[in-house]
């Protein structure tokens, strides 16, 4: 169990949804949380709420110059948690160009901006904590989905190579991959969702995940079932079921 009083968490994409449940949950757990977003009212509303101590520390993730600026502010920290992500519904037929590059330039590409201002001062004091959240899509390729399951394919595999070089060392890499949770990002899709979470109940997984020495965890466990097997099948099993 990770003794979080005292600790020093920046929550990147932290003013709705499954950033804002985890917030609830680290405050709620002694932790000071550090919550950054674009939207500042959010923020400060948010954190308002929490129980324990808390900063807003706006930030724009597809921004180089913003990253810098609000990474100097936060200063060193004991953790980082990266949940900004953004989301449009479509697919190769009808392909949105301004869409797609945004969904890859926050999703993944401001990843890499965040991650560049806080792994060198970590690897440096051999201490420190990172949390990505990527998500069950990323597996395999989804029709409907470009820009958005290319995206979260690219956060696992960045965790991935981040944990292969650091899990010898004093810095935690772990990574999430949620399946749909109820937000603004999948109230833009028309179709079923099965085993759609909370945000809370995302929380809850996640902040037990980050309580473990675990590497990845995929969630809901039966719904993840179908994704982490689907790497097993052949391609023409696997287009011919998924697409």
């Amino acid at each position: 169990m990770t003794q979080w009083q005292g600790k020093r968490y920046w929550l990147v994409g932290a003013s709705d949804g499954l950033g804002a449940a985890l917030a609830q949950r680290l405050s709620s757990a002694g932790a000071e949380v550090i919550l950054s977003a674009r939207s500042e009212d959010k923020l400060a509303a948010l954190a308002d709420r929490l129980p324990g101590k808390a900063r807003v520390v706006t930030l724009d993730v597809s921004s180089e110059d913003s990253v810098a600026k609000a990474a100097e502010e936060v200063g060193a920290v004991d953790g980082v948690v990266y949940l900004a992500g953004v989301y449009w519904p479509f697919g190769a037929k009808e392909w949105n160009a301004e869409q797609g590059v945004a969904m890859a330039d926050v999703n993944f590409t401001g990843l890499m901006r965040v991650m560049g201002k806080i792994v060198p001062d970590m690897v440096g004091r051999d201490d420190g904590h990172i949390v990505i959240t990527s998500s069950l899509t990323g597996f395999r390729g989804l029709p409907g989905s470009i820009g958005y399951t290319a995206s979260k394919a690219a956060t696992m595999s960045l965790a991935e190579c981040m944990y292969a070089d650091l899990r010898k060392t004093g810095v935690k890499v772990q990574v999430v991959n949620p399946g749909f949770i109820k937000t603004q990002l999948t109230d833009k899709n028309d179709f079923k969702m099965p085993f759609m979470m909370s945000p809370e109940d995302a929380a809850r997984e996640v902040f037990e995940h980050m309580n473990s020495d675990k590497f990845k965890k995929s969630f809901p466990f039966a719904f993840s079932l179908v994704f982490r097997a689907s790497q097993f099948l052949p391609d023409w099993l696997y287009f011919r079921i998924f697409s």
